[in-house]
């Protein structure tokens, strides 16, 4: 297939050369999660077809966006991770994020969801000014899938298993989970309900709230 341009010296056409097709976001947004093999990456873009995923792989390679990465034994598979210039795309996953929540509307049983986009949501939500002095960790246990953010010091990582001493730990099935997160239901109803669950020091759970708002705008203009 010829490689389509929109023929503009311009940086945003010149981007969406390389990042504007059908799933290619989406993509980027799976890598940020982590590094991911070909059938993590299949489970994780439910809909797309094989030679679309091998199409985009070999122009986001080939633009040096992502690349391949071996893992020694015993995994000994190949993984797809971003680049220094691919990890310049985060603020963009993230600001179409902040702008698409308002697209969403209610929670739909009927949606594809997956309980490890969520981590893409809490970088989002990361405010760096409430996490400055702060060293912990939380784990999430979604649906029985784990992952995990930890804070060091004004800064954020996260990450898909299980952590070591988390501070807080959440359990939740996936409805109690996107009905907190939406803002449908209080955390003690979810918790009355008895399939949300949270684990851990209270005061911890209050900087997990400060540094985590519940809020769809970006740090900057949060009150």
């Amino acid at each position: 297939m010829a490689k389509r341009s929109y023929n503009q010296y311009c940086s945003v056409a010149r981007a969406l050369d390389v990042v504007g097709d059908r799933w290619t976001l989406l993509l980027i947004r799976e890598l940020m999660i982590g590094p991911r093999r070909y059938t993590d990456l299949i489970d994780g873009l439910p809909g797309i077809g094989t030679n679309h995923l091998a199409s985009r792989l070999r122009r986001l390679v080939a633009a040096d966006v992502i690349r391949r990465r071996a893992l020694p034994p015993p995994a000994a598979s190949t993984v797809y991770e971003l680049t220094r210039s691919g990890r310049g795309l985060e603020p963009v996953i993230i600001g179409l994020a902040h702008w698409g929540v308002d697209q969403l509307g209610a929670p739909d049983a009927e949606l594809a969801w997956r309980p490890d986009w969520t981590v893409v949501a809490l970088r989002g939500r990361f405010d760096a000014t409430a996490a400055r002095g702060v060293d912990e960790a939380y784990q999430f246990v979604i649906d029985g899938q784990p992952f995990w953010a930890r804070v060091r010091n004004g800064e954020l990582d996260t990450g898909l298993g299980h952590v070591d001493a988390p501070a807080v730990a959440v359990t939740a099935s996936r409805a109690s989970f996107l009905a907190v997160a939406a803002g449908e239901v209080q955390p003690e109803q979810a918790l009355a309900a008895g399939d949300y669950r949270i684990d851990g020091d209270p005061e911890a759970l209050g900087r997990a709230a400060a540094i985590f708002p519940n809020s769809t705008d970006p740090p900057e203009k949060r009150p």
